[in-house]
């Protein structure tokens, strides 16, 4: 069985709120926060980069050696290499194999079961998230739906055997359909494309069965479970599994009001202020849904 050992999160310091957004994409700020729940997000500086991102979050929790850095992105700036090689240089870690994961969104819960498995060749095992949703959506009327929504972040965990102290990784479902993949998409010559009312209602029925999945498997209640910890696409899809899954919307952890939609980054963001705040014990469910279409859920205990 593998745990969690460490968390680690990096946010840029420039601070976009809905005042300056709404003016550059012609929205009231008011009706961004009320369709959303997004109040800022944090903007990249001009010389940061998906790897820059990347290994800032990395050092913020790295404490063991590294046997495998896995590393999501869906906003790299090139086709290939992807930033896991240069991330794992960055940070002297020269020589550890170093695979990247292309999932937008789901990126790091995918991140999070693979490494799981893997702990036990590699032992510790370095999940990043990295990403710079600014620079891939329009920032115009044209692109107003999307770029609401997005911010820049990145978020990072250790996985490794367990320690009998950290969170451990109970189980994972994982699911992947390709049936819709053109609802949410990103080519190297075009903004982001999002049909909007087809991604929230995958999202909205799929998390749900994900997580009520990985829950009968283990036998174990959504009403026993001590918090969600989603990706932070906004305030519908959150209220949404709520309502499917009957339970109340506080054991649902927040902070994109904060920092929008970082896309793969931000479950890991989120996992890393969830548990420096010292949470209560108790099951936590983690869940992501994002581009492929790419879905599932991990159980920690």
């Amino acid at each position: 069985m593998a745990s969690l050992r460490a968390f680690g999160c990096y946010l840029p310091e420039r601070v976009v709120d809905n005042a300056e957004i709404g003016a550059a994409v012609g929205a009231d700020p008011a009706w961004i926060l009320q369709a959303t729940g997004i109040e800022q997000r944090r903007f990249a500086a001009p010389d940061e980069t998906v790897v820059s991102l990347g290994v800032r979050a990395a050092q913020d929790c790295l404490s063991a050696d590294i046997g495998l850095i896995l590393v999501s992105s869906g906003s790299v700036e090139r086709r290939f290499p992807g930033p896991a090689a240069a991330i794992g240089t960055a940070l002297g870690l020269g020589g550890v194999p170093a695979i990247d994961l292309p999932l937008a969104s789901a990126g790091s819960l995918f991140g999070i079961a693979l490494a799981a498995q893997l702990a036990g060749t590699y032992r510790n095992v370095l999940v990043i998230a990295s990403e710079i949703m600014s620079r891939v959506v329009r920032m115009d009327p044209t692109g107003r739906d999307t770029a609401i929504l997005f911010g820049d972040g990145a978020g990072a965990c250790v996985v490794g055997p367990d320690d009998g102290r950290s969170p451990r990784v109970i189980d994972a479902v994982l699911h992947s359909d390709g049936e819709f993949a053109g609802a949410l998409a990103l080519a190297f010559d075009a903004p982001l494309h999002m049909d909007g009312r087809t991604v929230i209602l995958q999202a909205a029925r799929k998390m749900p069965r994900a997580i009520a999945e990985v829950l009968e498997r283990n036998q174990c209640r959504a009403a026993d479970v001590t918090t969600f910890l989603l990706h932070q696409a906004n305030l519908n899809l959150l209220t949404r599994v709520a309502l499917s899954l009957q339970v109340p919307e506080d054991r649902f952890y927040r902070n994109l009001h904060r920092y929008g939609n970082t896309s793969s980054a931000s479950l890991l963001i989120a996992a890393a202020e969830y548990w420096r705040a010292g949470p209560p014990p108790g099951p936590v469910v983690l869940s992501a849904f994002g581009a492929g279409l790419n879905w599932g859920a991990v159980l920690l205990g």
